[in-house]
């Protein structure tokens, strides 16, 4: 394994241990407040859990065509690799951009999950493969004829929390659990790591004291606000 690949599983499993609220306090204190996901993105099925990796960004549109199936979703699908999380962009209307199927190949390669500005579908069966998936909406209608894909491995722009969207680029850092989805641009991800970690250690002793019996001003007190 290259140094590059062991630095990148490295900062995956970090980022597993800490939360997607103390990540966002540290883009704020950055001045980086709006890298929050829209609220509507949601865990399919609602147990998949945590989900950490670096963006494959693969982005579509709308569109009517003839034929079985679309070429160039499969090629962009094949290029996403251990360690990351493909980003679905296009603003999808009612279809599935994503499946059992794409699902099963990519936790073969090793990737993370999927974050889907669109719909889902087969989460029962994408369920059975625990391979974390999060989505604006479910749908059992099909992309096929209706929906392709136009480029991969560019800047997208997914529905934001605190702002319309917010661009999101290959090798950001994407991380999700059950308060939301963030995305960490890449070129502060390992700061950003470190004061998370920082921040979470600290919490745990917060709750260390509460729970031996100290009162929160003291505790606040002793370690400031968190």
């Amino acid at each position: 394994m290259n140094v590059v690949r062991k630095l990148r599983d490295s900062i995956r499993a970090r980022y597993l241990k800490v939360d997607t609220a103390t990540v966002a306090d540290v883009l704020d204190a950055l001045g980086l407040p709006d890298q929050g996901l829209a609220p509507e993105f949601a865990p399919y099925p609602a147990n998949a859990g945590r989900m950490g990796g670096f963006a494959y960004t693969i982005v579509g549109k709308m569109q009517r065509y003839a034929g079985t199936g679309d070429p160039r979703k499969m090629r962009a699908v094949d290029g996403a690799g251990k360690g990351e999380i493909t980003v679905w962009s296009g603003a999808g209307r009612g279809v599935c951009f994503f499946g059992e199927l794409i699902a099963l190949g990519m936790k073969r390669r090793g990737c993370a999950g999927a974050l889907v500005d669109g719909g889902i579908r087969d989460i029962e069966w994408i369920k059975q493969r625990r391979f974390p998936v999060y989505a604006r909406y479910r749908t059992p209608v099909q992309s096929i004829g209706r929906w392709k894909v136009t480029a991969w491995q560019v800047p997208v722009d997914i529905p934001g929390a605190t702002r319309r969207r917010v661009r999101v680029r290959p090798g950001d850092f994407i991380l999700a659990d059950a308060d939301g989805v963030i995305a960490i641009p890449a070129r502060v991800a390992f700061k950003v790591l470190v004061e998370a970690e920082r921040l979470t250690a600290k919490e745990i002793r917060i709750r260390r004291d509460l729970g031996r019996g100290a009162s929160l001003e003291g505790v606040l007190k002793k370690y400031g606000h968190v």
